[in-house]
């Protein structure tokens, strides 16, 4: 049987997808159907928040940064024995970045590529019946997207979601509800965006709140019709990432917390076995193991736990002598000499790489980025390319003396200069990689 589909879109972050994604899927659950969460673009937060509340693997569809036939393998897990799939936009429905036709990185891209149609979340917040223009908008400006149906959000009073609602009625748009404006129902954040699910105190009693919340407000039948068939291809995983060893002892705890979901799926579909230790309980990576992997996360929140635990420093040290070790964002920052925090205080870090960073002169990085890597590493051999997205507020405040990892560009192919560092057998780089160019 195929699994339908729906995207759940809106004009811009921040207007209450993710707890209606999350409502919905627990709702949908509590119905007996089988429904997986997917998240467009490269957010690595939301697919725990959509796995904890159905209980299948959360997953990201990147247009940009996956080959197509990654794309419609990682679109056909998530469909595999699913009656459901929703996937939740990334920022607004149609923000990514020019590039050629379908790899933008929007979930507009989805949305043309499987024919799904769009759900709108209209945070309707200071406005009445202007939402009826912005929906009509949504409507109209891409031919190739269907908005099959509006939520209203945030609304004041039952006049408020009247005139909203008939105003939207009125141009041929279903209103399949609205939900009263409520603070509590807003998700916890912190500067890269939400606190994740692993951190969520009471997860389980929120997951179940936002599908009370979602059964009350919206017609879920409606919203059930909607949905389309969500028809994907063979589509190939040559593109994911390999392994970096056979045994990889992975950092996994409050401050290394960011592995993409599918990457950690394909290095143990392809016979990898992941082995956790937690550096803040000062614990060494294991000994069997033959590859460390640092996720970023957010050391700078612990860094003085980092550098007084002494286990880890040692093990680390000893287990860079003869094996690959990586750094990714946060992990890259704790391989440095030291990490200055947000309160100024310069911290101890492995020193296994040269480089120091701060997160106290902060400034913002975000984009796509494409990584011609210079030497062989964890993430593939010298002269591959590799695909990823960079979000951190930490700055480099000196590079040190080693080699660098690769020659980066962004979405575009604008040259970005040098990136990363390489000693040894350690290597890292502020470069969250998603797939193989």
């Amino acid at each position: 049987m195929t699994a339908r589909g729906l995207i759940i879109g809106a004009a811009r972050s921040g207007s209450g997808k993710t707890s209606v994604t999350i409502g919905l899927l627990r709702a949908f659950a509590r119905r007996g159907i089988v429904v997986s969460g997917a998240k467009s673009g490269p957010d690595y937060i939301d697919p725990g928040f959509h796995a904890a509340a159905t209980g299948r693997p959360g997953v990201n569809l990147d247009s940009w940064a996956m080959h197509p036939d990654l794309l419609a393998a990682l679109a056909g897990r998530s469909a595999k024995g699913a009656d459901l799939v929703i996937v939740e936009s990334a920022m607004g429905l149609f923000d990514g970045i020019p590039a050629e036709p379908g790899r933008s990185g929007a979930a507009a891209d989805l949305a043309r590529l499987y024919r799904l149609p769009v759900l709108l979340v209209l945070d309707v917040s200071g406005q009445s019946q202007t939402a009826a223009a912005i929906a009509k908008g949504f409507a109209l400006y891409d031919s190739a997207v269907h908005i099959a149906g509006v939520v209203l959000n945030r609304v004041a009073s039952e006049r408020h979601r009247r005139l909203a609602a008939d105003a939207i009625a009125a141009i041929g748009l279903p209103v399949v509800g609205a939900i009263l404006r409520d603070p509590t129902l807003t998700l916890p954040e912190r500067h890269l965006g939400l606190v994740q699910a692993s951190e969520h105190a009471a997860l389980e009693e929120f997951i179940e709140r936002m599908a009370d919340v979602m059964e009350k407000s919206l017609d879920l039948d409606a919203i059930l019709s909607l949905a389309g068939s969500f028809e994907t291809t063979a589509g190939s995983m040559a593109r994911a990432l390999p392994p970096p060893g056979q045994r990889i002892a992975l950092a996994e705890d409050a401050a290394f917390t960011f592995l993409y979901p599918h990457v950690a799926e394909e290095w143990r579909r392809q016979g990898a076995e992941l082995v956790p230790f937690s550096p803040l309980a000062d614990q060494a990576p294991p000994d069997d193991c033959d590859a460390c992997w640092l996720p970023g996360g957010y050391p700078e929140l612990h860094a003085g736990r980092l550098a007084a635990a002494e286990r880890f420093r040692a093990g680390m040290e000893h287990f860079a002598a003869t094996r690959r070790v990586h750094g990714e964002c946060g992990g890259y920052m704790v391989l440095g000499e030291t990490l200055e925090d947000a309160d100024g205080a310069t911290h101890r870090m492995l020193g296994l790489l040269g480089h120091a960073t701060s997160f106290a002169r902060r400034k913002m990085n975000l984009g796509y980025r494409q990584a011609r890597l210079v030497a062989d590493c964890p993430l593939g051999k010298a002269g591959d390319t590799v695909r990823g997205h960079e979000f951190h507020y930490a700055q480099q405040t000196a590079s040190g003396d080693d080699a660098p990892l690769a020659e980066i560009f962004d979405g575009q192919g604008q040259p970005l200069g040098a990136s990363g560092s390489r000693r040894g057998h350690v290597s890292g780089s502020f470069f969250h990689a998603i797939a193989r160019g």
